[in-house]
């Protein structure tokens, strides 16, 4: 078999493992109630899941809120990180089979929402290479970005540059005037790059984070989007750390102090709901 055809294999695998997941989702959002407490929240054994059961009930400080409001605020759509690198078998990131989990169908759902929401005014797509050689670094950031590389010294340019590639589900969903570019910081979006212009351009307020990883990628851009000023929400189903079980912990530290972490199809719903105020 040629390394072509060895590919279109994979890819084609992925695929069918990509629609797997929407249908799964689907079941999976339907049923998300079923074995959680009278307060809604899930148990231990489910949290460890990861995913739509990791997400925790809002923070107190969050339940005051008119999210249905915040979210027909002028709007931002953040993708962080949900390239071909980990989301195919052949991809420098294959370890963590991102793409047996449902952070990208969810994903795909909240993009389509928001793009019918008049109020999205922004939508940026933010890759995250693996190799950095080109990219400033101090001493931490050359030891680290090096550890990234390690063993795949000998790929290609070509390699290289697919990696860091829009996973196909979302490439097909990127539309003209939409923001490209690759972080630049180890955990923001918002330093180095196009995006703080972007987003004061178009008068933004809330900021929509999906991508991974949860626990670094997601979790510093809503602690900037904070200090920014902005008001974020994480879709947490939307959003994956390396490790299922890493990823309540996570949820939980960005919901109870930095932004509410709700679920895709809460999102969508409060698209559709009118504001209470």
């Amino acid at each position: 078999m040629t390394t072509l055809e060895s590919s279109k294999k994979d890819v084609n695998s992925t695929r069918r493992q990509f629609v797997g997941a929407v249908a799964g989702a689907a079941t999976v959002a339907a049923t998300a109630g079923a074995g959680t407490s009278a307060a809604g929240a899930a148990t231990d054994d489910q949290r460890k899941l990861g995913g739509i059961h990791a997400i925790p009930p809002l923070a107190p400080q969050w339940q005051s809120l008119d999210l249905a409001k915040i979210v027909k605020y002028p709007a931002a759509f953040l993708s962080i990180s949900q390239n071909k690198s980990l989301y195919l078998p052949t991809g420098a990131q294959a370890g963590e089979k991102q793409w047996e989990r449902g952070s990208l169908a969810a994903t795909v759902n909240v993009v389509k929402a928001a793009r019918k929401a008049e109020n999205f005014k922004s939508f940026s797509w933010i890759g995250y290479e693996v190799f950095r050689e080109n990219y400033p670094k101090s001493e931490f950031d050359q030891a680290q970005y090096e550890s990234w590389a390690k063993g795949k010294e000998n790929w290609t340019a070509e390699q290289r540059k697919q990696d860091n590639d829009l996973v196909d589900e979302l490439e097909a969903l990127v539309e003209p005037g939409d923001l490209r570019f690759n972080e630049l910081a180890l955990q923001t979006a918002f330093t180095g790059t196009h995006l703080p212009l972007e987003l004061a351009r178009k008068n933004i307020k809330t900021i929509i984070l999906c991508g991974i990883h949860l626990d670094w990628c997601i979790e510093g851009n809503a602690r900037a989007a904070r200090d920014n000023g902005y008001l974020p929400i994480v879709i947490g189903d939307a959003t994956a750390a390396q490790k299922p079980e890493q990823e309540a912990d996570a949820m939980d530290r960005i919901n109870n102090f930095f932004a509410p972490v709700i679920s895709s199809e809460t999102f969508i719903n409060l698209l559709n709901e009118p504001a209470k105020t």
